[in-house]
């Protein structure tokens, strides 16, 4: 596969959530000048991304909506469920237990853990709060891919070394400090933080 720029990549998450919305207004057909509209980018960059992955569209039809959602949501891993875990059940990590867009996008969480013992054994919204120390037998068990991290800077190399003995095959890391992906666990960090100094930043320099 030719390599394909990370603006592209990035935006296949919206070329996904574009093509879902036509789906559920029963679009049958989308041109470019659609899509584009949809996401707020122009229709040439839409041809060239989409282009990267096959030739989808047909010259003056346009493009084939339920084919090109399937073809997407293959490329991006969501065709499957994908079973997660969130480490650390604080406010944003109880919150993102009870956050239902995971399920509507292919992220069933089954799992949270914590080392706070009022919290062990309690359920929010139906999903279990386990002791830490037993989340190497809780991911087999569960069958987890994915661990959501939300706790505190200083917990992350003790959580990490914990999760390297593990089936774990990504980790989405919320705690403040870059994590940089090694052997198999491949990281995403979610610093909003940045975020908002990214956006501080295009207010500034419109």
């Amino acid at each position: 596969m030719k390599k394909i720029p990370l603006s592209t990549v990035n935006r296949l998450s919206l070329y996904l959530k574009c093509f879902s919305d036509f789906t559920g207004q029963d679009i049958e057909y989308a041109s470019s000048e659609d899509v584009a509209n949809c996401i707020g980018i122009n229709a040439a960059q839409v041809r060239k991304d989409l282009a990267y992955f096959g030739q989808f569209g047909r010259r003056g039809v346009g493009y084939h909506v339920m084919s090109l959602k399937e073809q997407i949501s293959r490329i991006l891993g969501t065709h499957k469920e994908w079973r997660v875990g969130i480490v650390g059940v604080g406010k944003l990590g109880s919150a993102l237990v009870m956050h239902k867009g995971f399920q509507d996008r292919g992220f069933k969480i089954v799992a949270g853990f914590d080392i706070a013992q009022d919290k062990l054994g309690w359920e929010i919204d139906e999903v279990m709060i386990y002791d830490f120390n037993d989340v190497e037998k809780v991911i087999k068990k569960e069958k987890i891919e994915i661990i959501i991290i939300t706790t505190p800077k200083d917990a992350l190399p003790q959580v990490m070394e914990k999760l390297k003995n593990t089936c774990i095959k990504g980790v989405l890391n919320f705690a403040g400090k870059h994590l940089m992906t090694e052997g198999d666990i491949t990281i995403r960090n979610v610093d909003l933080g940045l975020e908002m100094e990214q956006l501080t930043y295009q207010i500034t320099n419109k």
